[in-house]
């Protein structure tokens, strides 16, 4: 499994932690089962994501929010956007990634799983945070 199927299968279980708000090493080894996730490599990098996700969650929650237009809050952004957004925020802020391939793996996850304007979206709000951040 290469780097971009796990980070496909993180933002899967971080959509799954947006619609149930917790997620517990159970969830997480059911999660694994049920996705054929062997690969410790992998099971590492989704552990990862989840739980530095989970610990730095309000940082990431003001990140997001600095960055939509004045008129626009967090809960209006969609579970699938919000899951993306995190799951960049968090690779390129936290882990310092390389933020062109963090953007440009997440833009395409939006094409795959989001509304027709997600990717466009999400291009932007992580635009305007690897600015802020360099």
């Amino acid at each position: 499994m290469n780097r971009s199927q796990a980070r496909e299968l993180a933002f899967k279980l971080l959509y799954q932690m947006e619609i149930q708000k917790q997620i517990n090493k159970e969830d997480l080894e059911l999660f694994f089962e049920n996705n054929d996730i062997t690969s410790e490599q992998a099971k590492e990098y989704v552990e990862d994501i989840v739980n530095g996700i989970k610990a730095n969650s309000e940082e990431i929650i003001n990140i997001i929010s600095k960055n939509l237009k004045e008129d626009w809050k967090i809960e209006r952004v969609s579970k699938v956007n919000t899951a993306l957004l995190k799951l960049g925020i968090y690779e390129i802020v936290y882990k310092k990634l390389p933020f062109k391939v963090v953007i440009n793996e997440v833009v395409e996850l939006a094409k795959k799983y989001g509304e027709e304007t997600s990717h466009s979206f999400i291009n932007g709000i992580l635009a305007s945070v690897v600015k802020e951040n360099n």
